[in-house]
């Protein structure tokens, strides 16, 4: 089910599945995601780059490039991300202002899931990506929002990547190692998700001053309610906004 609004910018109507308005009842999208993008487009800040400056890609479009070889359909609703930062702002206050924020669900274990990571700096979004399987789990989602936000930073970027699993944290920081050494084996048995624990590892151990902790879910923490919420959305988009 969805609801259609009329866009304020081209007068067109766009669609909003139901279960976004639901998740944030006092959101009422006004703009459709065409008009939402070009008035980005025309602000997009600048950073400082040897040579000059150059522009710094819009999020959507980061979110496009970095997350490519995964399962993702893009918000259906237009204007879905900005409607979701303007509730999870008005919302919560508490947390980290810097740092790389993940987080990945899934609706049943295993069953629809989606996942997210965003950037941010000074309280402001840098970059941000998400997607989601149509049957999945939950650690994978967690490890892949993960991977996403790994992607983010560059290998010299001093900067802590946030996860409110501790399992994801552990798996990482103190685990890892020994199952690499081990040829990655466990002395439990097979390491679950060995594909995406690998390519985790791979990506931290490539910026080492990147610092991955953990932080507590559903803790009135800004940027992690923020990643929470979209992967809370991804999962409806693989229900077809149901």
């Amino acid at each position: 089910m969805s609801n259609t609004f009329t866009c304020r910018t081209c007068g067109k109507t766009f669609t909003v599945p139901q279960a976004a308005l639901d998740k944030y009842p006092s959101w009422r999208p006004a703009r459709c995601r065409r008009c939402r993008d070009d008035a980005e487009a025309a602000t997009i800040p600048t950073a400082k780059a040897a040579g000059g400056e150059q522009p710094l890609p819009s999020p959507a479009t980061r979110a496009d490039d970095r997350c490519a070889p995964r399962s993702q359909d893009h918000v259906a609703a237009d204007g879905g991300l900005a409607g979701i930062e303007a509730e999870v702002r008005a919302r919560h206050t508490a947390g980290p202002r810097d740092g790389v924020f993940t987080d990945g669900a899934c609706s049943g274990n295993p069953g629809p899931g989606g996942w997210a990571a965003v950037h941010v700096q000074a309280d402001r979004i840098l970059a941000q990506a998400s997607g989601g399987e149509p049957r999945t789990t939950n650690n994978r989602m967690e490890l892949s929002a993960l991977i996403a936000g790994f992607g983010m930073i560059g290998p010299d970027e001093e900067v802590v990547v946030w996860s409110d699993s501790q399992l994801c944290v552990n798996t990482i920081n103190e685990w890892a190692p020994a199952w690499q050494r081990r040829g990655w084996r466990r002395k439990g048995g097979e390491i679950k998700n060995l594909e995406l624990v690998q390519e985790l590892y791979a990506l931290a151990r490539a910026r080492p001053r990147a610092q991955l902790r953990w932080i507590k879910a559903h803790d009135g923490s800004r940027w992690n309610e923020y990643v929470d919420a979209v992967s809370t959305w991804r999962i409806s988009a693989q229900r077809g906004g149901r």
